[in-house]
């Protein structure tokens, strides 16, 4: 079936590449170079769908999706860009756009979305029912990444930041489950209220009780005055439990009541007190296994995860990790008012190769490592801690040829090894697409195993 298209982008050869496949596709096409010429051409073309790049000379993408939400909010838009930012992943998906796609992209995922849009559309008009909210867009740039994985992070963190559902966000120790949940919250309507955290295994399941839930005065030895929980002191905010998993049964079954119930007993109280605060908790732990082991609830499992995202360890999003250290380099040379910017080739090299166990939050602290006891604009391998030796495949193929490229080959290599020759899976963990990493294999004369 033929449907309308619009599509805006200032680049002639995205124009004319977007207009060519969408015809093969059977659809009715017009391109056009501004926003400004768009909102001009709909009234007359009508479109069903508008696929439109982000920044464009003039109004920008995020622009015109906020005044086709305004106005048209049938029409369903897509978003394209060349930036992979979370500003403009959480920005587009809050302000309504149908997805969000990241350049280069490739013709069958542009058949499959552009499909599936379509498909949507069909089930909307039966139930005679549309689900575009409008929202203001915001800038926040604590997580950085353009990993398929982690564009979809985005993408979730802008539509739970509408609602109040309970979230549980699992992932490696020092993937940034914190600073997810914090995106969570402060992009929320709920961003003027408190956001609190509790780390549930820095204490005894008595004091954590006193901890969240408040206690009375001589509830034990010690307590002298009435003391007001964490739970009260969110608010309708944002109370983030990291490590769930490690708490005891009795904890849990006091949890699993606040969240059915909405209300909790401070230690040594009579009388239940509410709380609107949303729970978001986390754990490092496989909380299945758990489960399965009698260790955690299984009821209070299926309350927490309502919705689940799951954070990427570093290793498996190296495409993430140079622009991960810029970003970071950048963020502690300010703090530190010290005058280091460069990252060398063979240092980046390292960096990129080398698995972090500890994940963001290793190579945040041997980037600060690395600025503290630089003399110079150029952090070393000395410096942070890590060197050939460290890295994935001994420090002796290393030592042949320290080159970027051979670094970079050595890499992509591996990845092919470890996913048994799958392009689609290899070119996911390296954070690259499909065409630049046969180019790569071509250039590299790589083995791609059967």
């Amino acid at each position: 079936m033929s449907h309308k298209i619009m599509v805006v982008d200032d680049e002639p050869t995205v124009r004319y590449t977007f207009e060519r496949f969408l015809n093969r596709m059977g659809h009715d096409v017009t391109s056009l170079a501004t926003a400004e010429e768009a909102l001009n051409r709909i009234a007359s073309f009508e479109p069903e769908l508008v696929i439109t790049d982000v920044r464009m000379p003039g109004m920008s993408g995020l622009d015109l999706l906020e005044k086709l939400r305004a106005s048209l909010p049938e029409v369903d838009v897509l978003v394209m860009t060349g930036f992979e930012d979370m500003q403009s992943a959480i920005g587009a998906i809050k302000a309504g756009a149908y997805d969000y796609l990241v350049k280069p992209l490739e013709f069958d995922q542009i058949e499959a979305v552009v499909e599936r849009c379509f498909r949507d559309r069909a089930v909307r008009r039966r139930m005679k029912h549309f689900t575009n909210e409008a929202a203001e867009p915001y800038a926040l740039n604590r997580l950085v990444g353009r990993d398929p994985r982690m564009i979809d992070i985005y993408k979730m963190i802008g539509q739970l930041s509408q609602t109040r559902a309970p979230v549980l966000i699992r992932g490696e120790t020092g993937t940034g489950k914190e600073v997810i949940a914090r995106a969570i919250h402060f992009n929320s309507p709920e961003a003027g209220e408190p956001f609190v955290g509790v780390n549930c295994t820095s204490l005894p399941e008595t004091l954590l009780e006193s901890e969240l839930f408040g206690h009375t005065r001589g509830s034990f030895t010690g307590a002298v005055t009435d003391r007001k929980g964490r739970f009260e002191m969110a608010g309708s905010g944002t109370i983030f439990l990291d490590e769930i998993g490690d708490t005891t049964g009795s904890f849990q079954a006091k949890l699993l009541r606040v969240l059915q119930e909405r209300e909790f007993y401070p230690v040594g109280g009579e009388q239940p007190r509410r709380t609107e605060a949303r729970v978001i908790a986390a754990t490092h732990r496989d909380i299945e296994a758990l489960v399965d082991e009698k260790e955690f609830r299984d009821d209070l499992y299926f309350r927490l995860k309502v919705v689940e995202i799951v954070v990427p360890p570093l290793r498996e999003r190296r495409g993430d990790i140079p622009l991960l250290a810029e970003h970071l380099l950048e963020k502690i040379a300010s703090e530190m008012h010290k005058d280091v910017h460069v990252i060398p080739e063979d240092v980046m090299g390292a960096i990129t190769g080398y698995d972090w166990p500890g994940n963001v939050r290793e190579l945040e602290n041997a980037l600060t490592r690395a600025v503290v006891l630089s003399r110079g604009p150029a952090i070393s391998l000395e410096h942070m801690g890590i060197d050939g030796a460290g890295l994935p495949g001994g420090g002796a193929a290393m030592a042949e040829d320290d080159s970027l490229a051979a670094m970079e080959k050595a890499h992509v290599q591996r990845i092919l090894r470890r996913t048994g020759g799958n392009k689609q899976e290899s070119a996911r963990i390296l954070g690259i697409s499909r065409p630049r990493l046969y180019r790569m294999i071509e250039r590299y004369d790589l083995d791609v195993p059967e």
